[in-house]
């Protein structure tokens, strides 16, 4: 499941877009049944186009999702959506969110 989800952040992050909110919330299955279900990914309201050496700076997410640099207002660029694919991960094997907000 998580590899269709790479994928897809990778193909946004292709084309400029930095999804900004990926938690399960915001992640829609075709299906019922795992194994033969799409996984979609939903809610882009506050996504945002931005250049490869353009910084991010608005601290916007889900706290728990949150990459440390958006929660320490640092200066940020897509690599927040992949630590967010990394909360999604554990919390997929574990049911728990690996840090407390």
């Amino acid at each position: 499941m998580m590899k269709p989800l790479f994928d897809a952040v990778i193909y946004c992050h292709g084309k400029g877009i930095v999804h900004r909110d990926l938690k399960l919330e915001n992640l829609l299955l075709s299906s019922n049944e795992l194994s033969q279900s799409t996984i979609k990914l939903a809610d882009f309201g506050i996504a945002c186009f931005t250049g490869a050496d353009e910084p991010l700076s608005k601290v916007v997410g889900t706290p728990g999702y949150v990459a440390p640099e958006v929660i320490s207002r640092k200066p940020y660029d897509n690599r927040c959506d992949f630590w967010s694919l990394g909360v999604i991960m554990f919390i997929m094997l574990s049911r728990e969110l690996p840090f407390s907000h």
